[in-house]
């Protein structure tokens, strides 16, 4: 799991070819004024989902992991957020079954850590981090690219 602020995001494009084009496409756009939504960047390889959401409890926000996408998840505006993060390999209590056609499994179990992100600060989330995102108080504007691995 990588944080770090917006400003430096051209640090991490030798993680993949794709995380460069989705950091690129992602400054074209005013995401401020984004419709919420999923929106293709480039086909399925690059997927924009803008959320406008409430923030949860702790309790509330459960892990989840992915198989076939990095998250880059973006904070634009509101709220501090906080992320739980785990290490997948030492998740141990299901919730469901992995659902491949949305590329998601959620987990009971506790994370490891907590970290906050603030508007222009971003987490590339890699398959072997587990996390449980929108942890907090408040309304929060973020954009959550999915880049195919």
């Amino acid at each position: 799991m990588i944080f770090d602020s917006l400003k430096n995001c051209a640090e991490y494009y030798g993680i993949s070819p794709r995380i460069k084009q989705a950091f690129e496409l992602f400054a074209q756009v005013d995401w401020t004024q984004a419709e919420p939504g999923k929106q293709e960047l480039d086909g399925k390889n690059i997927v924009a989902n803008v959320q406008v959401r409430g923030l949860k409890t702790k309790e509330e926000a459960k892990l989840e992991v992915h198989d076939k996408y990095i998250d880059i998840q973006i904070h634009i505006a509101g709220a501090d957020e906080a992320f739980g993060w785990a290490d997948r390999s030492t998740l141990k209590q299901p919730k469901e079954a992995f659902n491949a056609e949305k590329d998601i499994q959620f987990f009971d179990d506790e994370p490891q850590t907590y970290v906050t992100l603030r508007p222009g600060q971003f987490t590339i989330l890699m398959p072997e981090d587990a996390h449980a995102p929108l942890v907090g108080e408040g309304e929060i504007r973020k954009v959550i690219l999915k880049v195919l691995k």
